[in-house]
């Protein structure tokens, strides 16, 4: 199949969006959130400086750090770069807007929430780092994520439709959706943690990264217990694919959903265990978003499938 422009366009735009994520991780995780402490600019310059010298003579010198200021202004400039993405996304959009109406409506809900992200990415400078403005600036990027790829699908789906049989159409939906459901929640309570986490390190500042769990309460317990319903869900949908013999997109996505569970299961046992290292926690960002993408997918692709003439 050759692609148009607005489905290229489409899919450079999410898996842009995925690698902005990344990099959003690699900010956290840095500690380079503040690297610029204003906003839009940094340090007072639409380009910040390199070295303390080319400081402005406003800003604090003791507070600058370059290595911190050039992630968190890369990570702006990706930004941009997205925003710009999105907006040509929205645009190409309007060939579909009489045959997938659908198409261009997630599309410009895309481009609505692009620009309350640029904005919201300048409260959380402006607040300090404000732990809850970090948490809705985290779920509006999955936002974002999730209308892409819907507007994706709906783009793709008419000249590659996906089929299954009927009778296992309703049973795949409802595990998908059960699915997609408890990964959010489990999302949710992720940022719960991480919230937790960024109260206790800013409090204590003198506290060793591996004493970060023992100090997290009954909400990290939570999270941890919750995963099993995630891993079980994966596993079912997995187990009934193979079962049902449905189609290989299915088989094979279902796979992909559970080795993102297992990665995400591995990445939060290191984090717990191993002192909290800073890579796993971009891996665990990431990892989540891929996981919710994918069971996006898995939704979506079931609720729209064809029929399937011949039974598994």
């Amino acid at each position: 199949m050759k692609l148009n422009l607005y489905q290229k366009t489409a899919l450079i735009t999410i898996a842009a969006t995925f690698f902005l994520i990344f990099v959003g991780g690699l900010v956290r995780a840095s500690g380079a959130g503040l690297g610029c402490p204003d906003w839009p600019k940094c340090y007072g310059l639409w380009i910040p400086p390199t070295t303390v010298e080319g400081l402005p003579s406003e800003f604090d010198e003791s507070a600058f750090n370059a290595v911190k200021t050039w992630t968190e202004y890369v990570n702006r400039l990706i930004g941009v770069l997205i925003g710009f993405l999105i907006t040509l996304t929205f645009l190409f959009s309007f060939r579909y807007r009489k045959s997938v109406p659908a198409v261009t409506m997630a599309s410009f809900a895309a481009f609505v929430m692009v620009i309350f992200q640029g904005w919201l990415g300048g409260q959380v400078v402006r607040s300090g780092l404000t732990e809850w403005v970090i948490t809705i600036h985290m779920l509006v990027a999955m936002a974002i994520v999730g209308v892409l790829i819907y507007a994706a699908f709906k783009a793709v789906n008419g000249d590659i439709p996906v089929k299954l049989h009927p009778d296992h159409k309703t049973i795949i939906s409802r595990a998908a959706l059960f699915l997609l459901l408890v990964t959010l929640i489990q999302m949710v309570l992720g940022t719960q943690v991480r919230e937790a986490i960024d109260v206790i390190s800013r409090g204590n500042p003198d506290l060793d990264r591996s004493l970060w769990v023992d100090n997290l309460g009954a909400i990290d317990a939570v999270h941890r217990s919750f995963s099993w319903l995630v891993i079980f869900s994966s596993v079912y949908l997995v187990w009934f694919a193979k079962k049902s013999k449905v189609t290989p997109f299915f088989s094979r996505l279902s796979v992909l959903i559970l080795a993102l569970v297992i990665s995400q299961v591995v990445a939060g046992i290191v984090l717990a265990y191993l002192g909290m290292p800073p890579a796993f926690q971009v891996f665990h960002l990431l990892g989540s978003a891929l996981l919710i993408g994918a069971v996006l997918l898995m939704v979506f692709s079931a609720r729209e499938a064809g029929s399937e003439i011949a039974a598994a």
